[in-house]
């Protein structure tokens, strides 16, 4: 998980091409999802994190974003 505040703009837009960053996460709600999500691009930079992979949020304690990943979502709410 990294930090959207300690990366430089050029390194986060490298990162993501390589591929080595494929999902964005809210630090304070606990949330991750697509890097194209409208509600995640509305979040501030401050609270904005980073994931290589989709495991690596859950094993960080984070739940799916309802709006890009309803269907994750779901399952995760049922679980609950």
């Amino acid at each position: 998980m990294e930090q959207h505040t300690e990366l430089s703009p050029d390194v986060l837009r490298s990162r993501i091409r390589s591929g080595e960053i494929k999902f964005g996460g809210n630090r304070r709600l606990k949330i991750y999802g697509m890097l194209h999500c409208s509600s995640g691009k509305r979040m501030k930079q401050e609270n904005r994190v980073f994931f290589k992979s989709e495991k690596e949020a859950i094993e960080n304690k984070y739940r799916p974003c309802g709006h890009c990943m309803k269907a994750k979502y779901k399952l995760w709410k049922n679980k609950e």
